[in-house]
């Protein structure tokens, strides 16, 4: 129990930091705002988002530490910047809201130059103790595959994670085998497998507390790191020459 505790008050600890990020990044807006006002819209994002980019990056990195391995994580890792990453951006929100019309249930997060895809119980379930995916996961699946197929240029980390419920190895074991699930399933779909990473977080990464029934339902999800791959990163270099 002394662990979960101290764990969830690392997240709150997190969130404090983001938080602070966004003040900061609201700062720097308005230092920028003055430079960019002759800029077109997508220079005007490219400006801001790299160096909201670099002040969430660095905050977050220093809090988050060695436990910062989920998708937000990868995805603040992966920041190009400048007009490049705005373009990039700019093909990820139109993704973003395509999954939001296709997969209501899910949480969908632009973050950086990527999207967090968050699937929890409601969206994409297990039996308990087991890693196959029940008819409504796939059926949920299925909405994706479409926006998959039509990005056909990114890469995606799945990420599996667990509640506390049982010992920390086996959950971490059982958040591996639930993401490879997921990443078999979708490759059964016609997606590219080699564009799919798996990463299983066990019960490392809680977003809720494990003392309560539903603080572990939320605990018990799956997430998505959506990331250009580099002929994405490549068009766009060539298109903001």
């Amino acid at each position: 129990m002394n662990s979960n505790i101290h764990t969830y008050k690392k997240i709150k600890c997190i969130l404090m930091s983001k938080k602070l990020a966004i003040l900061l990044l609201s700062a720097t807006m308005l230092v920028q705002c003055k430079s960019v006002k002759n800029a077109n819209n997508t220079q005007k994002g490219a400006v801001i988002g790299a160096t909201g980019g670099a002040i969430l990056g660095g905050v977050l990195g220093n809090n988050l530490g060695k436990g910062g391995r989920g998708a937000e994580g990868a995805i603040i890792g992966g920041v190009v910047g400048g007009i490049t990453g705005g373009l990039i951006g700019r093909q990820m929100d139109k993704q973003a809201r395509e999954i939001e019309q296709q997969l209501p249930s899910a949480k969908v997060e632009r973050v950086g130059e990527g999207i967090k895809l968050t699937l929890n119980e409601n969206s994409v379930n297990f039996d308990l103790n087991k890693s196959s995916l029940t008819s409504t996961a796939k059926a949920n699946l299925d909405k994706l595959v479409g926006v998959f197929k039509d990005y056909p240029d990114t890469n995606i980390i799945i990420y599996g994670h667990t509640d506390s419920t049982g010992d920390e190895s086996y959950n971490m074991n059982l958040s591996v085998d639930r993401a490879e699930s997921v990443k078999n399933y979708l490759s059964s779909k016609g997606l590219v497998r080699s564009r799919f990473e798996i990463v299983g977080m066990g019960e490392t990464e809680p977003i809720d507390s494990n003392e309560t029934t539903s603080g572990r339902a939320n605990n018990r999800r799956v997430e998505f790191a959506i990331l250009a791959n580099n002929k994405m990163i490549e068009d766009a270099e060539k298109q903001a020459q």
